[in-house]
């Protein structure tokens, strides 16, 4: 017995030589967790199986948090493995909270529980109970949802709206079901929420963005986004920042952190893209999911075809770094990328944008913020209406608020300028915005490929199919010309009313033909929708802009091909600091341009960069005194 027991200390003391030697050091501007699936919790009853692993993981990105879910797919995990498996973690330095996924059967297009079935809804509060009496700290992946149409549902609904429906049984079960017997078990305990990447059409399956984050303890965003081809949601990179600046403006300063995965990705390149972007919106938590999926060897996937270019995430750089093993798995590209944005993100202050307002519950144009941010336009979505703002953007979604025109009116009679979208128009034709000015969305559609700005020809590179706008000639002022053959239509308006101006934005039948706007042209709607933020682009689309309420911003070119870009400041803007290497760069004077347009383009400072394929950079304006 003696030398069993010299035995397994010999044992521990040697692992703890492993984990200080190989444990990645920590970020000092946010922190990093992993999520571990019921499947995995299960099998790391076998503690040198897990030591083996979590070794290796460790060893290739830091980690200060894991969370192990109790239950998926109706699989739970016994009390002694999850009380042995806390104490692993613990012995670690690993802060713990429990996880739970809310599905019979997750391969079954994400079967949920039927929240009108009285044996499920006794199953859902018993895991939560169970999950409570184990953990202070409770995350519900994001299956809090139901899309079950059985004949109960189908009883209970009615008449309602499946929307409305689901929308109070699923805050009903949030007080009943997880929050009140969660407490009851366990008074210290904090559940967070978190929500998908699908926020256009939450409402339809019951997450409540109006109620439930009253009610949770704290929000958490998933911001995977994966690829914007081979995904069926066809989510634009630009989404995984954006949704996670719109759920912080659903509870500021409760959104806990992004969750990222691999899911659906070809190259390495949109993994670290996820993760960055996530740090960028000012996330304070990164959530790696999950312990499977950091296992999965980077021989598995095909480097990309701009490797070798110097991208912001290089392939052949990091398997040359000390810290990267021959056999580098999942992990070490996370870690890699980590440690490269870390000293970064400490420089920059909080994001700031041009306010989209975007009303609980509404839909419509969906996900077309994450297009504009794409194509160069720094946005920030809200959900209560930023009258505060003098420039503002509305989609359709805005035509959820029945009050919607008269809070138009009211920022135009306050001197101020509303953006709107065609889609927008075209909803409120029959609500009163003809009232502002009488222009129409009509059903004629144009196929243009050249533009007249400033009575210029501007050639485009494709065919775009866009609706045919009407106006009345001299009420309203077509500034920026579509042209189809001897035919053409706005694609920028502009009427004025009391002391503000109304923008008319018309919007590509197909978003992404946003993207082939020639770059003189975007570099002018950039201007006229987001004018008064402290900088500008004028580059190609799909570059992206991110900006901080401390004159500092990122650059980021998603981009297969290098590219040359400029910044636009105001003239004080005397010079421009590169955040990562401290080079200072001198700008030049650009003259103010008229037009016709009611809002001429002052004098400007305008500061040239390249931009490799799929990097960003950082920058700091420094104002003349």
């Amino acid at each position: 017995m003696k030398y069993l027991n010299l035995s397994v200390i010999a044992l521990l003391c040697y692992n703890t030589f492993i984990i200080d030697c190989f444990t990645q050091q920590g970020y000092e501007n946010f922190k990093v967790a992993v999520y571990a699936r019921s499947y995995e919790v299960r099998k790391m009853s076998d503690l040198h199986w897990l030591d083996s692993v979590w070794i290796d993981i460790t060893r290739q990105v830091h980690v200060d948090k894991i969370y192990l879910e109790t239950h998926r797919d109706l699989v739970m995990v016994q009390q002694d493995t999850l009380e042995m498996v806390k104490n692993y973690f613990h012995d670690r330095g690993i802060e713990t909270a429990g996880g739970i996924t809310f599905t019979v059967y997750e391969p079954n297009r994400f079967q949920t529980f039927c929240y009108n079935n009285a044996e499920h809804r006794q199953k859902v509060q018993d895991i939560v109970e169970y999950t409570a009496t184990h953990f202070d700290g409770i995350i519900l992946d994001d299956f809090f949802f139901t899309s079950c149409k059985c004949e109960k549902c189908i009883a209970a609904k009615g008449t309602q709206s499946w929307t409305d429906f689901r929308l109070r049984l699923m805050t009903e079960a949030a007080e009943n079901l997880i929050l009140k017997p969660a407490k009851k078990v366990n008074p210290n305990v904090k559940v967070v929420i978190k929500y998908p990447n699908w926020y256009e059409h939450f409402q339809g399956l019951g997450f409540d963005l109006e109620n439930e984050p009253l009610l949770f303890d704290g929000i958490y965003t998933g911001t995977e986004t994966r690829d914007a081809v081979l995904n069926a949601q066809h989510l634009q990179p630009y989404h995984g920042y954006l949704i996670f600046r719109y759920f912080e403006n659903l509870k500021p300063g409760a959104n806990g952190g992004g969750w990222v995965d691999t899911g659906g990705i070809i190259y390495l390149d949109r993994y670290s893209e996820q993760l960055w972007l996530t740090l960028f919106a000012k996330a304070p938590e990164i959530t790696l999911f999950d312990f499977r999926q950091l296992q999965r060897p980077l021989s598995h996937f095909t480097p990309a075809p701009w490797q070798g270019q110097g991208t912001s995430f290089d392939l052949e750089e990091m398997m040359q770094k000390e810290s990267t093993p021959a056999n580098a798995i999942i992990a070490r590209a996370a870690g890699y990328t980590l440690e490269k944005i870390d000293p970064l993100i400490g420089k920059l202050g909080n994001p700031v944008g041009l306010k989209c307002y975007k009303p609980y519950h509404s839909t419509g144009e969906d996900f077309l913020p994450s297009f504009l941010g794409m194509a160069g336009i720094p946005l920030d979505v809200v959900p209560a209406f930023p009258a505060e703002e003098s420039l503002i953007l509305l989609t359709e979604s805005a035509a959820a608020d029945a009050d919607i025109v008269s809070k138009i009116r009211a920022q135009l009679i306050d001197g101020k300028s509303v953006v709107i979208t065609s889609g927008l128009l075209k909803a409120l034709q029959e609500q009163g915005i003809q009232d502002i000015a009488e222009v129409r969305y009509t059903d004629n559609k144009l196929q243009v490929s050249e533009f007249v700005m400033d009575r210029r020809y501007i050639a485009g590179e494709k065919k775009l199919l866009i609706p045919q706008i009407k106006y009345l000639t001299n009420d309203a002022w077509d500034v920026i010309s579509a042209i189809d053959g001897p035919n053409g239509s706005p694609l920028v308006l502009e009427t004025a009313y009391a002391k503000g101006i109304l923008i008319v934005l018309t919007i590509p039948e197909n978003y992404a033909d946003l993207y082939y706007l020639p770059e003189e042209v975007l570099t002018r709607i950039r201007f006229l929708v987001s004018g008064n933020l402290f900088a500008r682009l004028q580059a190609p689309a799909n570059v992206s802009l991110f900006l901080y309420d401390n004159r500092t911003l990122v650059v980021e070119s998603f981009r297969d091909e290098p590219v040359k870009i400029k910044i636009l400041t105001l003239p004080t803007a005397f010079q421009m600091e590169d955040l990562q290497t401290g080079a200072m760069i001198q700008g030049t004077i650009k003259p103010a341009q008229g037009g016709w347009s009611f809002s001429n383009i002052p004098e400007e400072r305008e500061f040239e960069l390249d931009l490799k394929p799929h990097s960003f950079r950082g920058f700091r304006i420094h104002e003349s005194k």
